[in-house]
């Protein structure tokens, strides 16, 4: 199975950006807890962050075409105003799509506890930490 991990804003602080909230582990170290799952179940994962909107919108739009059949995305701020991420989610419903957060969104800003772009996907997953992309990978196998 090919599955496409989306990043956006930011992400690519991890381990450097408020610890207390998205703990000390290093975007690296994240890249690497996902390819290992990937290996190790037998799938393709393809890892992807940008921390511009419309990269990730163009990267979206090549997974309808190049034989991905899920994507976790953590949308980062684009979560909470994006109708173009959202749009362009939307636009492939023959893929699988599960939105992931690392921190707990509904025990936050009241801005973040509202996700546009979350109607979208087929499932969201926050507050687990970074094994919420190992979640949203479990249930994209499980689904397809």
């Amino acid at each position: 199975m090919k599955i496409l991990v989306i990043n956006g804003p930011n992400l690519n602080f991890l381990g450097i950006r408020e610890k207390a909230v998205y703990g000390n582990q290093d975007y690296n170290y994240l890249c690497n807890l996902i390819s290992e799952k990937a290996k190790k179940d037998g799938d393709e994962v393809v890892l992807f962050q940008s921390n511009h909107e419309g990269a990730i919108i163009d990267r979206i739009q090549e997974a309808y075409s190049d034989g991905t059949e899920g994507i976790v995305i953590n949308p980062g701020a684009y979560t909470h105003y994006s109708y173009a991420i959202h749009d362009a989610l939307k636009s492939i419903e023959n893929i699988t799509k599960v939105e992931v957060h690392i921190s707990d969104i509904q025990s936050r800003e009241d801005f973040r506890k509202i996700s546009v772009t979350a109607p979208a996907c087929d499932k969201q997953i926050y507050g687990h930490g970074l094994e919420g992309y190992l979640e949203a990978m479990d249930f994209i196998k499980a689904s397809r």
